[in-house]
């Protein structure tokens, strides 16, 4: 079966407006689509933002907001955002409390299959980006219950298991590198795709390349 690697990260709007699409790619091409979390460009390239034309961020957040109008996604203020970032400065902290428990959340629900990876980016970055308190009460366990999981083994499994999930991390990071830095990037037979905008021509070369709706 034929792979599309997808490369995604909890802290990027595109690949939560992106990732219901993506995951029906899967139910719709005899393809395997195989989701790969990675670290934010915050995380992996700190000085980006601080060097970054200053009309970025505004157009940024006006697109994001009409993109979910648009695909009928629910979009929120992040509560908290999922890197603890000076957003006056544009300074990352050098402590980050979220972004590695939420990034080996999510490898270890992707080695348990790809759908199952799927539904758990889906649940928690809907909850994350559609402004829920997600870090307080039972928000992310909620969520987490919802793609079949229980929050409590895998936060478990996160602790014991961080030097080993941070090696796929990197993994997937240096898989990612060849092809482009941004995310969601999708990746089939050697040829990328970057952006949420990209998934329609994905298909077409899906469909080039002898791959057949299911």
């Amino acid at each position: 079966m034929k792979t599309v690697d997808v490369f995604w990260s909890f802290r990027s709007p595109y690949s939560y407006l992106a990732t219901k699409r993506l995951r029906a790619l899967q139910a719709t091409w005899d393809v395997r689509v195989r989701p790969r979390p990675v670290y934010p460009i915050a995380i992996r390239t700190p000085e980006f933002f601080s060097e970054v034309r200053p009309q970025w961020v505004p157009y940024l957040m006006r697109d994001i907001v009409r993109l979910s109008q648009y695909l009928g996604l629910p979009l929120g203020a992040l509560n908290p955002d999922p890197v603890v970032m000076n957003m006056m400065t544009r300074e990352i902290s050098a402590e980050q409390p979220h972004i590695g428990r939420l990034t080996r959340l999510g490898i270890l629900a992707c080695e348990a299959g790809d759908e199952a990876g799927w539904a758990f980016l889906d649940e928690v970055s809907t909850l994350i980006w559609s402004g829920g308190a997600w870090t307080e009460g039972t928000a992310l366990s909620d969520a987490a219950t919802r793609a079949g999981f229980d929050l409590a083994e895998l936060d478990a499994r996160q602790e014991s298991e961080a030097e080993r999930l941070e090696g796929v991390i990197s993994e997937n990071q240096a898989a990612q590198d060849p092809h482009h830095w941004g995310v969601p990037l999708m990746v089939f037979e050697g040829e990328a795709f970057f952006g949420q905008d990209r998934i329609d021509v994905l298909e077409w070369r899906l469909a080039q390349a002898g791959a057949t709706k299911t």
